[in-house]
Order: structure tokens, then C-alpha cells, then sequence
């Protein structure tokens, strides 16, 4: 009987936190949960954040995850989104280092590119791959919910795109040169004049 592994995704926010737990029994993959923490309706900042650590610590406590995996921030122009985005996922993972269990984070690119194949996917697109590939049917209000499940599925298949059993994968390995001369002379449609 293959031996259950379980892993916690986090889609950080303080104002609406996605989260997901992923359940692996050898090559099959199963959602436990996915959800929002909504505060939305919290006005204060201190709040929130006890509301998440809180709520964290509860699912950790619940499903008994292994590994813990959040999306890292990534650059804004309103520094005070940037701040109160990087407090949510350091109390995340504070509640994670509180139980002992290892984090990781992937920037927001990675995620989106192992769940779809492409850097600059949107929300939409990578919740219908996500629901395809865990065979899910519900639609969540919240995309952030699907953005965590996005998260914890970038983890497992760590940076591969989609399972190998799901898309084959190209066999054609990538052309080595000796040298950029090399490289200029069999490629000279790559180059451009700066004219």
C-alpha cells in the first residue's frame, strides 16, 4: 500500500488567503481541500494577520502536512500591497516553522508555467488546468483557492511542466555550441541589427 504524502499550498493575501491540501499516493494526485480565508471585512491589519496565523496552524494541526509551499510576493508598485502581502506570507510561515514543517516558496511565473506551460497565464487558465488535472469539478468562487492547489501542484511536480505521464515529454535536447561565433553563424535569423 503506498504511503500518503500531503502538502499545504499557500496563496498568500490579507484580505483573501487561498489554500489547498494536496494528497500523493504514488502517481495519484487528490485534492483534501481547497479554499479562501476571507477578511475582507477585517478592518484591522493586526486582525488579519492573528486570523491567518491562526487559521494556518488549524489546517496544519487538521490534515498533517509534510511540506509547506507558498507563493513568493512578487514586485508591485504600491509598496504598502508589497508590505501587507509579504506579512501574510511570513505569518504563513511562521505557522509552518511553528510545527516543524519545511517551507518553500515559487515566484508567481514558476507556478503559473508548471501548471500550464506558460509564464503569463492568468488566473482562469490555470485554475481549468489545475481542476483538470485533480479531476475536480466544483468551480470555486475564489480563484485564489485553484492559485493554491497551483501552488502545491508547482512543488510536486517541481518545475516540471504537468506530470510525464500527462504530456510527453520532448526527447530533442537543446543544441550545444562550441561558441557564440558558432551560435551567430547556424542561427542568423536570432540576431538583430540595432539599427
Amino acid at each position: 500500500m503506498e504511503k500518503e504524502k500531503i502538502i499545504m499550498g499557500v496563496d498568500p493575501g490579507t484580505n483573501i488567503l487561498g489554500y489547498a491540501i494536496l494528497s500523493i499516493k504514488g502517481k495519484a494526485l487528490s485534492c483534501l481541500v481547497f479554499d479562501v480565508l476571507n477578511l475582507s471585512k477585517v478592518e484591522s491589519h493586526e486582525e488579519k494577520i492573528k486570523q491567518i496565523f491562526i487559521t494556518i496552524n488549524d489546517l496544519i494541526q487538521t490534515y498533517k502536512p509534510v511540506e509547506f509551499i507558498v507563493e513568493a510576493p512578487f514586485y508591485g508598485k504600491n509598496v504598502q500591497s508589497m508590505l501587507k502581502l509579504g506579512r501574510a506570507q511570513g505569518v504563513s510561515i511562521a505557522a509552518a516553522i511553528a510545527n516543524n514543517i519545511p517551507f518553500y516558496e515559487y515566484e508567481p511565473k514558476k507556478i503559473k508555467q508548471s501548471i500550464t506551460g506558460s509564464g503569463s497565464a492568468s488566473k482562469e487558465q490555470v485554475a481549468i488546468m489545475v481542476k483538470s488535472i485533480l479531476g475536480i469539478k466544483d468551480d470555486h468562487k475564489y480563484l485564489d483557492a485553484t492559485d493554491a492547489l497551483a501552488v502545491a501542484l508547482c512543488h510536486h511536480f517541481k518545475g516540471n511542466v504537468l506530470l510525464k505521464d500527462s504530456i510527453k515529454a520532448s526527447k530533442t535536447k537543446p543544441k550545444k555550441y562550441g561558441s557564440w561565433e558558432t551560435f551567430v553563424s547556424n542561427n542568423p535569423s536570432k540576431i538583430k541589427n540595432p539599427d
